[in-house]
């Protein structure tokens, strides 16, 4: 598998990987290489949601643990899409049996051969599931061939020690099972979600906590549709489901309410009671609405390569964790939904623990958290990928908001109100999408992807003067609009928030040969609420080096390829005056953006 596509083994990525990732699993209680672990194949038949489900696992012994000599435990499963076998999710048993802790690696309820509908990581159900595993490695259960674990660390009669790490939809079922089972000792969740019902229809303004909004977004319709036809497909991926799956002819997979949240968002329609009731069960099943519940260290990472599960989510739930005294630390590396592997980076798969930054990271959280050594250091508060500059750069937190930018009407960014000249620019919007960002499915599987791109009258860029030195932003830039569009304003209360405005905000790097560079491809969908009224937008978070001679463009666009656009043309008016523009702020950590003149 190419670097581009290892992270999609977090998600079985595409039908493509999925059976590839099924092919090498191993099947026998047996002794692994050097005899440094056994690993034994165990069902367990538990109650969760409502329902009994089977749960399928891989136990991994490692040498010399026994009543006498207990060792921790670390819980893990698959991203969407997977299982127990995935390169990644059984390298996690591999990698740490290998290094003295018992591994229990299960494939989550839903997908493999572990029975129950899919449920997006539902507190109650997958969150309870795992509870009944925490109970094995506690000693107050058996596996279903009355397999007990004698063997693990307890911290209490039934209270194991035990830490879960994952990726993905193995990294949302951390929270949702440390929300339920406060036995759970640390988290490493990778790559996962904050609000669901953001990563599935990013709104990126009217913020009413993190990264949710009041108003629905904008359907992400084609990393949903993929993850729905990779759920449909479980049939033809394991023929030996369970049975009690066959509940709906149209989501045989699927919970109801997971499935009405697809199709909803599918319609293009979004009428307010039904739309808050979908939004309102995404977000049920998601960390911001149970955070408060998690007691447990964290050690969040997410990839700055990501247009599924972008940066801002790891921040929210970072800042809700810390803001409740919860223990938690951050770090965003090269590697996300949407590729950016590296050379040195951490590999699941490969098990390059203490050769990577973030593995390292990793060992020392368990080190800790785990087998309480005390004296073991758990790194900085906050830690970033440089692709410019060798290591890690950290920080006490996640940094703020240091520069503003100014859009004058004449198409220039520049760094003070006096320079902004008068001025109006408008767009408007085709019935197809006219700009294209993200990196496509199609991409990600190694077929054709077509640059980013935008069309001639259906956006507006604003560009800096050229830089004087270069300038390290870190963190998620911010930009404050005014729009005019009175084709929206007939519109827009009409109790659908499918007719009001739809635009989408990015910054460019464009290069002294005017080649233009997406920064890891991400981009800031945005239904605007009121256009009458200013709105704030945030973009997605980066970690990114504009080099001397380079300049920053800041540009909205009417569409996005990857994205539902506006219901009808809308065109759209930017008006600017030195006192009344629109302004972008840069979270800016090394060298200033000057403005003025735009050779």
């Amino acid at each position: 598998m190419s670097l581009s596509r290892r992270p999609l083994a977090f998600v079985a990525g595409a039908a493509l990987a999925a059976p590839l990732a099924l092919a090498g699993t191993a099947q026998a209680a047996t002794a692994a290489a050097g005899s440094e672990y056994t690993v034994t194949p165990l069902k367990f038949t538990v109650s969760a949601g409502g329902r009994s489900c089977t749960v399928d696992a891989d136990l991994y012994r490692p040498s010399g643990a026994d009543a006498q000599h207990p060792a921790p435990a670390v819980l893990a499963t698959n991203g969407f899409g997977g299982s127990k076998s995935d390169g990644s999710t059984d390298g996690i048993g591999k990698a740490f049996a290998s290094r003295g802790y018992v591994g229990l690696v299960y494939s989550g309820l839903g997908f493999g051969k572990s029975g129950c509908l899919i449920t997006l990581d539902d507190p109650e159900t997958d969150g309870r599931a795992a509870a009944a595993l925490v109970d094995f490695l506690g000693g107050t259960r058996a596996a279903d061939d009355s397999t007990k674990a004698g063997f693990v660390t307890q911290d209490g009669p039934g209270d194991p020690r035990v830490g879960m790490i994952g990726g993905s939809y193995g990294g949302a079922v951390q929270m949702a099972t440390a929300a339920v089972d406060h036995r759970v000792d640390a988290l490493v969740p990778l790559i996962t979600w904050n609000d669901l019902g953001y990563a599935l229809a990013p709104n990126n303004t009217g913020a009413a906590d993190g990264v949710s909004s009041d108003t629905a977004g904008v359907f992400k319709w084609q990393w949903t549709n993929g993850f729905y036809l990779m759920g449909e497909g479980q049939t033809i991926l394991s023929p030996s489901l369970d049975p009690s799956r066959f509940g709906s002819l149209t989501c045989l997979h699927f919970a109801a309410k997971a499935c009405d949240t697809v199709q909803l968002l599918n319609s293009g329609r979004y009428p307010a009671g039904k739309t808050a009731a979908v939004l309102d069960y995404a977000r049920s099943v998601s960390p911001v609405s149970y955070l408060s519940r998690v007691k447990a260290p964290t050690l969040l990472v997410q990839g700055q390569a990501d247009s599924l599960f972008n940066l801002n989510e790891a921040t929210a739930t970072y800042e809700t964790l810390k803001a409740q005294g919860t223990t938690a630390k951050m770090i965003w590396q090269a590697w996300g939904h949407s590729g950016g592997q590296v050379d040195g980076e951490l590999d699941l798969g490969q098990g390059n623990l203490e050769s990577s930054y973030v593995g390292g990271r990793i060992l020392a959280w368990f080190d800790r958290y785990l087998r309480h050594e005390t004296k073991t250091g758990t790194g900085p508060e906050f830690a970033y990928y440089r692709d410019w500059q060798s290591g890690y750069g950290t920080a006490a937190a996640v940094p703020g908001l240091t520069q503003k930018m100014y859009l004058s009407g004449d198409g220039k960014l520049v760094d003070n109100r006096s320079k902004v000249s008068r001025g109006s620019r408008q767009y408007t919007n085709w019935l197809v999408p006219t700009s294209h960002s993200e990196s496509s499915l199609a991409g990600l599987v190694g077929l054709p992807d077509p640059k980013p791109y935008d069309t001639k009258g259906t956006y507006l860029g604003w560009t800096s003067a050229p830089l004087t030195s270069a300038v390290d932003v870190v963190g998620a830039p911010r930009a404050t609009l005014k729009v005019v569009s009175p084709k929206t304003e007939r519109v827009q209360n009409s109790g659908d928030a499918s007719d009001k405005l739809v635009l989408f905000a990015k910054v460019y790097d464009v290069a002294p040969d005017g080649s233009r560079t997406l920064v890891n491809r991400l981009v800031s969908p945005v239904r605007v609420p009121d256009v009458t009224r200013p709105f704030t937008v945030q973009l997605p978070g980066i970690v990114h080096r504009y080099e001397s001679g380079h300049r920053l463009e800041f540009v909205i666009a009417a569409s996005d390829t990857a994205y539902f656009g506006n219901r009808g043309i809308k065109p759209v008016t930017v008006v600017s005056a030195p006192q009344d523009t629109g302004v972008l702020e840069l979270p800016v950590v090394g060298g200033t953006v000057t403005g003025g003149t735009v050779n």
